[in-house]
């Protein structure tokens, strides 16, 4: 079972930047693949960004550029370094890892980006 505990997030002014932490109870290196997700009011969940134990990434068209995400196995953590923020990346951000066939999610961290 698989443990996730997301941080960093906060209220942010249009332009602005977040680090966003995942912290995973066990080792994250045989984790297939780990990823931000973001559901904003009224909307479905998102996918954001993904990583792959290999390291390959992906992301969502509307944060190319913007968003990176990165991980740290020797913390077992993962981060989602956002930059150039605007009021639409207002939202939830969730953490997941898909492991074993299994999701598992942390409850989340609220992001707010407004003047």
């Amino acid at each position: 079972q698989v443990q996730l505990v997301e941080s960093g997030g906060g209220l942010v002014q249009p332009g602005g930047s977040l680090r966003l932490s995942c912290a995973a109870s066990g080792s994250i290196f045989t984790i297939p693949a780990m990823g931000w997700y973001r559901q904003a009011p009224g909307k479905q969940r998102e996918l954001v960004a993904r990583i792959t134990n290999g390291g390959s990434t992906n992301y969502a068209d509307s944060v190319k550029g913007r968003f990176t995400i990165s991980k740290d196995n020797t913390k077992n953590t993962v981060y989602l370094q956002m930059n150039s923020l605007k009021p639409e990346d207002t939202a939830v951000y969730y953490c997941n890892a898909n492991h074993n066939g299994i999701d598992y999610w942390g409850k989340g961290t609220l992001v707010t980006v407004s003047s």
